[in-house]
Parts: C-alpha cells; sequence; structure tokens
C-alpha cells in the first residue's frame, strides 16, 4: 500500500490531495494540476478528490489557502512590529522573495481563478489582507489605513510580479533586495516641494 493509500485509509484523503496538489504544481506548474493528475499522484480512484474538491477551482483554492497562511507566516517572521517605511521595506522584500522562491505557489494564489465561496480561501486572503492594513497603519498612524495598505500592497504585488516576469534584476538576492528597498523607501518617504509664492 502507498504512503498516500495508507493516509487514505486512515481519513487523510484531503490532505494527501493536497500534498500531490503542491508536488505536481512545483513541477510542472498550475497547467498540470487538475483532479485526475492529483488522483493519480496521491494513489487513490480517480472519483477520490471530490469527496472533498468539487472541481478543479476548488482544489486550486484550498491549495492557495495554503499559499496565503504560509505568506503570512513568512512575513511576520521577517519583522514582527514595523513601525517605520524601512521595516515595511523589509517586509516587501520578504513578500517578492516569497513569490521568487515559490513562483507557481505564487501564481496560483494570485494569478488562477478561485472558488470565491470557499470559506478557507475566503478566510486566508482576509486575513493577508487585514495583516497588510495593520501593519501599515502601525507605520502611518494618521493615513487612511484602507487606502494606504491598498495602495502599499497593490504596490509591492507589482514589484513581485515585475521580478516574476523577468522585468527587474534578479540574478542574487542582493541586487533584488536593494530593488525593492529603493523602491519602497523611494514612495513612502518622498516629501512633495513647498509651493512656491504666487506673484
Amino acid at each position: 500500500m502507498t504512503q498516500a493509500n495508507a493516509s487514505y485509509h486512515h481519513g487523510d484523503l484531503r490532505a494527501a490531495c493536497l500534498r500531490a496538489a503542491r508536488e505536481l504544481l512545483e513541477e510542472d506548474g498550475s497547467a498540470g494540476l487538475s483532479l485526475r493528475a492529483v488522483a493519480r499522484r496521491a494513489g487513490v480512484s480517480a472519483t477520490a478528490p471530490y469527496r472533498h474538491y468539487a472541481d478543479r477551482d476548488a482544489l486550486v483554492s484550498a491549495v492557495a489557502a495554503e499559499g496565503y497562511v504560509e505568506l503570512a507566516g513568512h512575513l511576520t517572521a521577517a519583522h514582527p512590529a514595523p513601525r517605520t517605511p524601512e521595516d515595511l521595506a523589509g517586509i516587501a522584500v520578504a513578500y517578492v522573495r516569497f513569490a521568487l522562491e515559490r513562483p507557481a505557489m505564487f501564481r496560483v494564489m494570485f494569478a488562477e481563478p478561485c472558488d470565491p465561496t470557499d470559506e478557507e480561501r475566503v478566510a486566508a486572503t482576509t486575513a493577508i489582507r487585514e495583516y497588510v492594513r495593520g501593519i501599515v497603519h502601525g507605520v502611518f498612524p494618521d493615513s487612511d489605513p484602507e487606502a494606504l495598505s491598498t495602495a502599499v500592497w497593490a504596490f509591492v504585488h507589482g514589484l513581485a510580479f515585475l521580478h516574476l516576469d523577468g522585468k527587474l534584476d534578479t540574478s542574487t538576492p542582493e541586487a533584488v533586495s536593494d530593488q525593492v528597498h529603493a523602491a519602497v523607501r523611494a514612495l513612502l518617504t518622498v516629501t512633495p516641494p513647498a509651493p512656491t509664492a504666487q506673484p
């Protein structure tokens, strides 16, 4: 009996399918991710995954939910209580590095259609959104937390995809870190020039 089958017979089919999905994702990207392929990899019948996942979107949502939880842990580890723009820059670097270290997972999280009714996915994405809102508010307590957190997340997310898609230098971790730090500093510390007096 394979390890996956052993897990299945112990009532852990869902976890076996998620493990199989993540393995396929890392090997072939999302194009190779299907319920049939997951069943083959997990060593269960072709219909077994349907006990937990109604369709591919439901499976992708479950994988993405795990990714959001991992991303949150990665960001928190980068700086548990940011209070300065420099602290936020460090978290931005961690966000981009997560994308570069787990490109297939990152694309599933943000570029694949997911089931919007999946409670686990909704909870995980809400937690990330609240996390970003909280850290931005901690650094800029007098700002509109909703608007600024959306702007900061969109900015850093754009940097992640520019790196992933080869538009920015990814030759070394230091190059990535320097680029992200510089961009975030430029965005968050720039001050407009004083208005000139009208004659």
